[in-house]
């Protein structure tokens, strides 16, 4: 039985992030979120990312709170697994 009123809409696209929002390149080093950080995984994200610098963020330690694009952030937990990455 077809119904001639059913309409198939297309899936909604995913939100899209600016040129500007990603200056750093953090979108395309995002499948290293739940990796242990160490210096050598530090500079391939920075190096694949086309970051300028790289800052990995710390829990409870002091961070200037000035925004750089071309800076990608690395957040990670106590026990030095990276949990977030974004630029700033």
């Amino acid at each position: 039985m077809s119904n001639s009123n059913s309409s198939h809409e297309p899936a909604p696209k995913p939100p899209q992030v600016s040129e500007q929002e990603d200056a750093c390149g953090a979108q395309r080093v995002q499948d290293r979120i739940g990796r242990h950080y160490d210096e050598a995984l530090g500079e391939s994200i920075r190096r694949e990312s086309g970051a300028a610098t790289l800052r990995v963020i710390r829990p409870g330690h002091a961070y200037t709170m000035e925004y750089r694009g071309d800076r990608i952030n690395v957040h990670v937990d106590d026990n030095d697994t990276i949990t977030q990455i974004g630029c700033g």
